[in-house]
């Protein structure tokens, strides 16, 4: 970054009075001396200056210093970054799409588009990136957390030397906030024990509001407010979209009423439009029959708007569809009626998320400083999400298991599309469409329908333009640096102590008032997964190594097909040059590599089944070598990264309970809810154990008899059938060493429960594993402890299981 160019450091001025010896109490006193202290902002925090000690006795007859405060420079703007998650570069109406966002609209038709924007293919990845001014890699989040290694620039944990924006920021003089998704807090640090170092409050922000996790459930999500978990709503009409909006609309308000100079910063990213799509029906309504066209006809409407807006050049061509994508006009009438109706979801879900969007730029407004709030609305923090699959979903957790939903199946739940009682996901056609005019889609590094996204910014202050485009080569590293050239701060070359890798993203500054401005942002490397590709000058070299929707790479890294494009006159991609240019396309791969080796990010690793296996890949794991796991009452919110595993095996649960006189109800300890997961509980003083199959079947085994009041031991055991994975077994209650009751459970999970729901000791959080009771359901005696014990597997069994936790990562498509 060019920091000479517009950066200047201003000065505090810290007065420090140097008094004489003690005087009588009438003596006059002389005038203090001044000493002027420059600041240097390039060393955060920056250190208070060291006061003399007083020789004066009496307070009444010394001068105090003026109070030292770190204050953000004159006139530095507001800040808020908005960034929608898995929306591609055609879904916005602000670019071209079919989904009306009247937020992002308004504030590029009174800013500035950028349509050559880019991303790094997938969630953790981006945010690091956009959060810290540096690549993916250089955070060591080559992947997202759940798929870490012991490798630098994957392990997951970003590293001191890469200081948070927000840390920048704060340490400036900024209030800090970041409301909705986080997804940069490595999976085994999610809990209390921690370390909690990079946890959102740790990384800069005064305050959190949202979920840590790659995804959560809208209507039911698992939230942190600062680092605690937030009790679940109970408002029938709960949705986190509003829910986080209010949230931020509320700390704008506290923050502009009681330091109205006082410059903020805000991230504020929803979990729309990533899956589970859920949204209110009235916003799902909107959209009836508005895609019954289809994919392909979509697309090409598509690229007419984007076109005619200006967003895409003229003459610009439509890249052909992978050919994994069927053609709608050979769907059958149940796969258009379903896969038109997912589309109404999603489309509903970004609509409704933007419009949220719009209540928080309204409260910024309503402070009379949105003309100094510098807006950045990324729309997409990758390319639209394939990973539904071909037919889409409606529940995820039904892939993830390796179960598979046909239309027909998934046409049962037609009306349910949206609401709580769905988990669900497009069809990977609607992702195609939604990054036209380009050919692929998340995850896909080496391709722009990957990578490239819409954004806008808005600053009346410091933008004279309106409604205009700016074509200039950018990467979502150039908003920390770009935030800080606004803001008149150096980038710093030392945090807490820490020399900082310096900053890799160029300032976007430049281009806010020339259109024709040279791209200052000339190389930039992509990779993900295997997936990559080199950006130099206009020039793009790259190759596909596995789509979202393949289990597997194509072929082995150094057998990888590469393609060469000349942006400057290819806008979606669609004359390969590689067949006649080797030589510049050998030079491209080249570069390729050095960039590699300089931001740590070889050696490159597209396993799929080992990275959720922590074990292999030298990820650290909580339940490493333990097979018992005791907890206690009050213990909730427990994620499968840190519980004890008891899929495909054998186990049992020991409760050591207090019941009052009268008897006792309610959930002793339950795991996951509504789209999978199990319940130990006392329904009317009977012990009862449920165990819910993916919201497919549940399976209930319960006593006649109510538990005595006093002290007692309640087990229950299962005893796996073995012979592979996901198989059934029989469940027996003991109370006090005595069968009670026994009973089948045919299916059981093999690989995943939930991707937001944890464990809770003495309540079920979230939405229930059975609806024979209403969450949380909290057990009204005491529980002394609670022991989960796996028992011993047979080899054959363990083999199997392992080959399911493999397999379940390539049918989860390392979603996030």
């Amino acid at each position: 970054m060019n920091l000479h160019r517009t950066f200047f450091i201003l000065s505090l001025t810290c007065v420090v009075s140097a008094g004489a010896l003690a005087e009588p109490a009438n003596a006059q006193q002389p005038a203090p001396a001044s000493v002027v202290l420059p600041t240097d902002r390039s060393n955060l925090p920056i250190p208070e200056p060291q006061y003399p000690h007083s020789t004066v006795l009496d307070a009444r007859n010394a001068t105090p210093p003026a109070r030292f405060e770190v204050k953000a420079p004159a006139r530095a703007p507001n800040v808020l970054i908005v960034l929608i998650d898995d929306m591609g570069f055609g879904q916005s109406s602000a670019f071209g799409g079919p989904i009306h966002m009247p937020t992002v609209e308004s504030l590029a038709n009174a800013g500035l588009r950028y349509n050559e924007f880019h991303t790094t293919a997938l969630c953790s990845p981006t945010r690091a990136a956009l959060l810290s001014g540096r690549n993916h890699h250089m955070n060591n989040m080559g992947s997202i957390t759940e798929t870490a290694t012991a490798f630098p620039g994957q392990t997951g944990q970003r590293p001191d030397s890469v200081a948070p924006l927000a840390k920048m920021l704060r340490l400036n003089g900024y209030s800090t906030a970041a409301f909705g998704k986080s997804h940069e807090t490595a999976a085994w640090e999610v809990s209390p024990s921690g370390p909690t170092d990079r946890w959102p409050t740790r990384s800069g922000f005064d305050k959190f509001y949202g979920f840590l996790g790659g995804e959560t459930n809208q209507w039911a999500p698992l939230l942190y407010d600062g680092m605690t978990q937030v009790e679940p709503s109970t408002d029938p009409n709960y949705h986190l979209m509003t829910d986080m909006t209010n949230q931020a609309i509320d700390w704008v308000g506290y923050q502009k009423s009681l330091t109205p100079d006082k410059p903020f910063f805000i991230y504020f990213a929803p979990g729309a439009t990533h899956a589970p799509h859920q949204v209110p029906k009235e916003w799902i309504a909107k959209y009836k029959g508005k895609f019954d066209q289809g994919w392909d006809a979509l697309r090409e409407e598509t690229l007419a708007r984007q076109i005619k807006l200006g967003v895409v050049p003229a003459g610009t061509r439509l890249a052909p569809k992978p050919e994994a994508i069927k053609d709608w006009a050979t769907l059958n009438a149940d796969e258009k009626k379903l896969f038109a109706r997912q589309m109404e979801v999603f489309a509903g879900f970004g609509e409704y998320a933007d419009t949220e969007i719009g209540r928080l730029v309204d409260a910024v407004k309503a402070t009379g400083q949105l003309d100094n709030t510098l807006i950045f609305y990324v729309v997409g923090d990758n390319g639209a999400s394939a990973e539904g699959g071909m037919n889409g979903l409606f529940s995820e957790m039904t892939y993830f298991n390796g179960v598979s939903e046909s239309v027909r199946d998934i046409l049962k739940h037609y009306d349910e599309l949206g609401g709580p009682s769905t988990y669900g996901h497009y069809a990977a056609g609607w992702a195609v469409a939604g990054d036209t005019p380009f050919t692929w889609t998340k995850q896909v590094a080496s391709s722009y329908g990957g990578t490239r996204n819409g954004m806008v910014i808005h600053w009346p202050k410091g933008i004279a333009a309106k409604g205009e485009v700016r074509s200039q080569w950018h990467h979502v590293i150039d908003i920390a640096p770009t935030i800080l050239e606004a803001a008149g701060l150096p980038e710093p070359k030392s945090v807490d102590g820490t020399p900082q890798t310096p900053i890799e993203g160029v300032s976007m500054l430049y281009s806010f008032a020339d259109p024709k401005a040279p791209s200052t942002h000339l190389t930039q490397y992509f990779e993900i997964f295997g997936n990559r590709a080199i950006y130099n000058d206009g020039w793009l070299a790259g190759t596909v190594h596995r789509a979202a929707w393949e289990r597997k790479p194509r072929r082995p890294l150094e057998q990888d097909v590469w393609e060469l494009y000349d942006t400057r006159s290819d806008f979606s991609l669609t004359n390969d040059l590689a067949a006649k240019n080797p030589d510049k396309l050998k030079e491209m791969q080249g570069l390729f590599l050095k960039e590699a080796v300089k931001y740590q990010v070889l050696p490159l690793d597209d396993r799929m089944e080992e990275r959720v296996i922590a074990s292999m890949v030298g990820r650290p794991d909580l339940m490493a070598g333990r097979t018992s796991l005791t907890v206690h009452q009050g213990m909730i919110g427990m994620s499968e990264n840190v519980f004890i595993s008891l899929k495909n095996q054998s186990h049992s649960i020991t409760a050591d309970l207090d019941i009052p006189k009268g008897g006792a109800n309610g959930v002793i300890i339950a795991q996951a809810g509504r789209f999978g997961g199990w319940s130990l509980y006392l329904k009317d003083g009977k012990p009862t154990y449920t165990y819910n199959f993916l919201g497919l079947q549940r399976y209930t085994v319960a006593a006649k008899q109510a538990l005595p009041a006093g002290k007692g031991t309640l087990r229950f055991e299962f005893a796996y059938d073995g012979g592979g994975i996901g198989k059934g077994g029989v469940g027996t209650i003991l109370f006090n060493g005595k069968p009670i009751a026994t009973g089948r459970i045919d299916k059981t999970q093999c690989c995943i429960f939930s991707a937001d729901e944890g464990a809770d000791v003495g309540a079920d959080e979230g939405t229930p594993v059975t609806e024979a009771y209403k969450v949380p359901f909290k057990f009204t005696g005491k529980i002394e402890a609670v022991t989960i014990e796996q028992k011993e597997m047979k080899r054959a069994d363990r083999d199997d299981a392992a080959q399911a936790r493999k397999a379940a990562v390539l049918k989860k498509g390392l979603s996030d």
